[in-house]
């Protein structure tokens, strides 16, 4: 798809990422590419497809699901998945959390018990590489990762054993039980993102959109009603306009006032935002000033 943009920026990112997707794919064995449905991940899936086509992804997707999704993405994911003839891997929360090897706390999310179902999915599948959607630009803890991201035995992250990447070279070298989490839209911003689904007319599930949501304010947040979020009796639920920046959770995922209604207009509205799409939607990421690198330490994305 050609548009009016002149976006010869966004054709140095995307060879980045297939450079990336190739370089893997001939030094690991195992690798495997996490799929939410979210934009990060439709695009790192469209970039790995063009990477290799015309033959089909050499890996799985893997889908790490909370059983607390939005019904549009899980739809965008399973017809994503029919369209390109994926192998789609799924890890259950729900499976961890029925057979005690984590603990639910009541009315909390699940977003941070998804770490315990994602080191098991790849322990199972003895995945020695594992694609994410992250980006540098989303917060600081992300901000200091690598594309090769280096985990230990047990899964965990630590900043200061990271490996140097001068000149876009790349240290996979690991050991038994050990693995690498690869970032390949790390250099990306929300921007860019957006423009690259204008650019090659990606298509995102629709909640991404402005559309009309029954919502109600908490901690500054707009959250959308959903049979896992109920408001308290003290938040009036009110609909209004509204479309999602990120896409996680359903307990802990907001949505912003918009009417956006096409990619275009969301382009011309990323450009003018101040916030990142994280600290503006994500409760989880509030928890504390250092929220997300405890968590990647303890093994999350």
């Amino acid at each position: 798809m050609t548009t009016t943009y002149e976006l010869t920026h966004l054709r140095g990112l995307e060879a980045e990422a297939v450079h990336v997707f190739r370089e893997v794919a001939a030094s690991f064995e195992r690798p495997a590419l996490l799929f939410s449905g979210g934009k990060d991940s439709a695009v790192m899936l469209h970039i790995a497809t063009k990477a290799f086509w015309p033959a089909p992804l050499p890996f799985p997707v893997l889908h790490i699901d909370t059983g607390h999704n939005f019904d549009e993405v899980i739809d965008f994911r399973d017809r994503t998945v029919r369209r390109l003839g994926l192998r789609l891997l799924v890890g259950s929360v729900q499976d961890d959390v029925d057979a005690g090897r984590c603990v639910e706390q009541p009315g909390g999310g699940r977003n941070r018990l998804q770490t315990q179902t994602l080191l098991r999915s790849i322990g199972e599948h003895r995945f020695d590489a594992v694609f994410g959607g992250a980006r540098r630009d989303e917060e600081k803890a992300r901000a200091k990762e690598r594309v090769f991201s280096f985990r230990d035995e047990f899964g965990q992250w630590d900043p200061r054993n990271q490996r140097p990447e001068l000149w876009h070279l790349y240290n996979g070298r690991h050991r038994q039980g050990e693995h690498i989490r690869v970032f390949p839209l790390s250099d990306w911003t929300e921007l860019d993102i957006w423009q690259y689904v204008l650019d090659e007319g990606i298509d995102l599930p629709p909640i991404y959109y402005a559309h009309r949501r029954t919502v109600f304010e908490r901690d500054g947040m707009l959250l959308a009603t959903n049979p896992h979020l109920a408001p308290g009796e003290d938040e009036q639920p009110y609909e209004a306009t509204v479309r999602f920046r990120t896409v996680g959770d359903t307990t802990c995922t907001g949505c912003v006032p918009s009417t956006a209604s096409t990619v275009r207009e969301v382009v011309a509205e990323v450009a003018a935002a101040r916030v990142t799409e994280r600290g503006a939607t994500r409760a989880d990421d509030r928890i504390s000033e250092a929220g997300m690198e405890d968590r990647k330490r303890e093994g999350y994305f």
